[in-house]
């Protein structure tokens, strides 16, 4: 079809006469190389520097009964930041999930504080994150624990986790669990895990760089977990700024629920199948862990359970006892020392893997008396 000379689109005369290119658009805004180097090195200083400043900034204070605030379960720039000055102080780190953080205790109550107790000594601290399954335990210890060399630690064993294909993640159906920024993204294949691959590219590319980890952490102290545009869209008249201090809420010092045993809450037993360990991905996670922390130098201490076998059908006590056996041996076979306590009194428990403050109380008592707590102990 011919085309009308009268109506076709004529080029910009006045842009080519004077020499600028318009192979792009019709901007006439370009970068020179030093225009670009002075934007890289911006950005390089951006990720370089603030969270360093911002460590200055915002003071973190841990106290022997400091635990991670539960609004902040997600923050791993809060944990990296007390793993760091945990190791400082020379204190010892006790590492597991909502068992170690204390679910139906205040935040003096906990193993941890209870262990300070027992052996008179202010060394052991709370680094305990609620819903931190193995799988997300092995991610901890591999993408923020990189200061935590040749001490001792406390590395706990729910096994809760291996207690259905559900908790194990193996089930393909719609199933919810925390910190999926944690797993391996692409090794081994989760079935549960279902985030689409820019997402896991995403997530592999920002946790090895401190400062997303920062933004995250400000999103959920001052903005709600929303970022500044959505935020900003649900408080229009609000000035950002006023929001960020230097003292976020914490929100970690009391219970998380009622200290009320299970016996009371309703809680029926329950006949919870348990995965054999050979083809556990929670226990692959577990091991991978401890692992890690010996590889670094560190004198690891296992601490299994104990789960509230109380709860359980006599057909599912028999398997979780023949799971917790498999667990033993593989410790026994690579030489870590560990601690395998007596079961709790059944009032002792808030549900399947948490115990109430009495119980806490008498765990440490019983692993204070343990010979293989004491050679670990003694040893440091």
């Amino acid at each position: 079809m011919p085309v009308n000379p009268a109506t076709a689109p004529r080029p910009d005369v006045h842009a080519h006469e004077a020499g600028i290119r318009i192979d792009f658009g019709r901007s006439v805004v370009r970068l020179t190389g030093r225009e670009w180097f002075a934007v890289g090195l911006i950005v390089f200083i951006c990720f370089a520097w603030i969270p360093d400043l911002w460590e200055r900034y915002e003071p973190l204070d841990i106290s022997l009964v400091y635990r991670v605030p539960y609004s902040q379960s997600e923050d791993y720039w809060t944990y990296r930041r007390l793993l760091k000055q945990i190791v400082e102080a020379d204190r010892i780190p006790v590492i597991g999930d909502s068992f170690v953080w204390g679910e139906y205790v205040p935040a003096d109550k906990t193993f941890s504080s209870f262990l300070n107790a027992e052996t008179a000594s202010e060394r052991f601290t709370n680094v305990g994150l609620n819903g931190a399954h193995p799988l997300a335990l092995a991610g901890l210890v591999r993408n923020y624990a990189g200061n935590v060399k040749n001490r001792p630690v406390i590395l706990h064993c729910n096994l809760l986790w291996m207690s259905s294909p559900e908790r194990d993640l193996q089930s393909s159906g719609d199933v919810t669990f925390n910190h999926p920024r944690l797993l391996p993204q692409f090794v081994p294949h989760i079935a549960a895990y279902k985030a689409p691959l820019s997402q896991r590219l995403s997530i592999v590319f920002d946790r090895n760089l401190r400062f997303f980890d920062l933004v995250t952490h400000v999103r959920t102290c001052f903005f709600d977990g929303r970022d500044l545009q959505s935020w900003s869209v649900a408080n229009p008249y609000a000035n950002p700024l006023a929001r960020i201090n230097r003292h976020p809420l914490d929100d970690s010092t009391e219970a998380h629920h009622d200290p009320i045993p299970w016996t009371k809450q309703g809680i029926e037993l329950q006949d919870l199948p348990w995965i054999d360990l050979d083809s556990s991905l929670q226990w692959r996670g577990w091991r991978d862990a401890a692992e890690r922390l010996r590889s670094k130098g560190n004198r690891v201490l296992a601490v299994i359970g104990p789960f509230n076998e109380h709860l359980l059908v006599e057909s599912s006590r028999l398997r979780y006892q023949a799971a917790k056996q498999k667990v033993e041996a593989w410790l026994r076979s690579e030489g870590i020392r560990y601690v395998a306590p007596a079961l709790l009194p059944s009032d002792e428990y808030g549900d399947a893997s948490h115990p109430l403050s009495a119980g806490y109380a008498r765990l440490a008592k019983s692993i204070r008396a343990d010979r293989a707590f004491q050679e670990w102990f003694n040893s440091d």
